[in-house]
């Protein structure tokens, strides 16, 4: 009777330490690792605890579905988009692309155009789509930290990007050009704006020259766009105006007063009649090219700083001083705008959105795209919903150094269906910088070294082989893009 005792308790501890040998076998090292994580001052009590509670209660069946997850660092952000999905993302074919790295050093997966928003306020339709839980309205990525004096590195400049020179210089303006653009469609007609009220127009073709000074604004030129034929520029001013130039005859054809300064401008991209500007007095007004009467109007929170028109006409995109990006849906016929949807800006800091600028194509979104820069040196990149009203849904973002001017960025031209998305930017320290939004670090992959102030604005040309940039003494170089295969 003793010895069936020992028996089965022999054969109980046996089968304990088997149980056990299991469960250390079966162990998540990486989830014990997570619930392990020490909480340091400065992290979200509320952001750590989902954070926990999500992984502890991950279901042993979605181990292998999690291989995408842990592919991309093993980032609460990513988790937490990847359940997120729709219930048929594997029949929606979205293509797995690399998105930008986080200040973490965790990669995100990139959302489908149905994932679910967050850490937006919408005014239409589109408000519905929020999430009803307060911790799903954090940022949804987050972006890589670059500085203005970060080299190329061993993997040496992109082909794509590398420049043969300059290809002329202007340096007749004697005050900061503040604004500059190629002509609509052109490759050759440049145009820009300086800090003294003065607009240059210019031609560089073979032999590059000045067409005309257009001298009306009493203070600075803070934006301006050419008409769709290029005949006429409107240009806005903080000396309260909005100017109307024929360009031939070089003569300002109407003036149109305002109440506060005038901060952007562009043309309706189908109806020219239509003027949109914003200004100081946190309005997006619409006027009547031909009469200059104010057909519409449309308030914010703070005053409207820069904006764009998406390929349609039925979009604005604008962005205000305390760092907002907004949508704002506009009639072609009428002229009316309607407000769709807010993006907050996610930093302590409100900086002013300097730079919004809309292309109809991404390889990084598959679809159209926005990007913003401001002056702290944030730069976003968002994949736009055109069928939500241009609502807004951050891919990556790049952190560069704080500025004390008003520096712009832009898209580069597309490469290739392979390559990744490439942004070009002024400095502080008189460089162009050409960084790539898709590297995990080093995003810098060349820079272009010939002004000996801070570069403010640039431009690319309709051809995408001459780019233009402009500093805060006056000077402006067109750079001549190398020839690629």
């Amino acid at each position: 009777m003793e010895e069936r005792r020992s028996e089965e308790k022999n054969g109980g501890a046996e089968e304990e330490t088997t149980t056990k040998k299991n469960n250390v076998e079966n162990l998540d090292l990486e989830l014990f690792s997570c619930l392990l994580q020490p909480v340091n001052a400065e992290s979200d009590v509320e952001y750590v605890g989902i954070r926990r509670l999500l992984l502890y209660s991950k279901a042993e069946a979605g181990v292998v579905r999690r291989r995408d997850w842990r592919c991309n660092g093993k980032g609460y952000v990513a988790y937490r988009n990847y359940i997120c999905r729709p219930r048929n993302w594997e029949r929606l074919n979205v293509p797995s692309l690399q998105s930008t790295p986080g200040n973490s050093g965790q990669w995100m997966l990139p959302l489908s155009p149905l994932s679910i928003p967050f850490d937006v306020d919408s005014w239409s339709s589109g408000r519905g789509m929020q999430s009803g839980n307060p911790a799903s309205s954090r940022r949804t990525s987050f972006g890589s930290t670059a500085s203005d004096n970060d080299h190329p590195r061993n993997q040496g400049v992109e082909p794509a990007y590398s420049f043969v020179g300059m290809h002329c210089i202007f340096d007749q303006c004697k005050a900061s050009v503040t604004v500059l653009k190629f002509g609509h469609m052109s490759s050759d007609l440049l145009a820009y704006g300086a800090s003294d009220g003065t607009l240059t127009v210019c031609t560089i073709s073979e032999k590059p020259s000045i067409i005309t000074h257009l001298d009306g604004h009493s203070k600075d030129v803070t934006d301006f766009d050419f008409s769709s034929n290029n005949q006429y520029i409107a240009s806005s001013s903080m000396d309260k105006t909005v100017r109307v130039w024929e360009i031939s005859k070089g003569l300002c054809i109407r003036v149109i007063y305002g109440v506060s300064s005038q901060m952007c401008i562009r043309f309706h991209p189908v109806n020219n009649n239509f003027l949109s500007v914003g200004n100081a007095n946190k309005e997006i007004t619409v006027l009547n090219f031909s009469t200059g009467r104010i057909i519409n109007k449309a308030v914010f929170d703070s005053e409207v700083t820069s904006m764009d028109h998406d390929h349609t006409g039925q979009l604005i995109f604008c962005g205000d001083a305390q760092g907002c990006v907004y949508s704002v849906s506009m009639n072609s016929r009428t002229g009316v705008l309607s407000r769709s949807h807010r993006r907050r800006s996610s930093s302590r800091h409100k900086s002013p959105v300097s730079t919004v600028q809309y292309r109809s194509f991404s390889l990084l979104a598959r679809g159209p795209v926005l990007l913003t820069c401001t002056q702290d040196g944030n730069l976003s990149f968002f994949s736009v919903a055109l069928e939500i009203q241009g609502y807004l849904t951050l891919r990556c973002s790049l952190k560069l150094a704080a500025r004390i001017h008003n520096i712009r960025a832009a898209f580069c031209p597309l490469l290739s269906l392979e390559k990744g998305e490439y942004i070009v930017a002024g400095s502080e320290d008189s460089n162009v910088y050409f960084y790539d939004l898709t590297r995990p670090k080093h995003t810098c992959v060349n820079k272009l070294q010939g002004h000996r102030f801070p570069v403010i604005g640039i431009a690319w040309n309709h051809g995408e082989n001459l780019l233009a940039s402009s500093d805060f003494y006056g000077t402006v170089i067109v750079w001549k893009r190398a020839r690629t295969s």
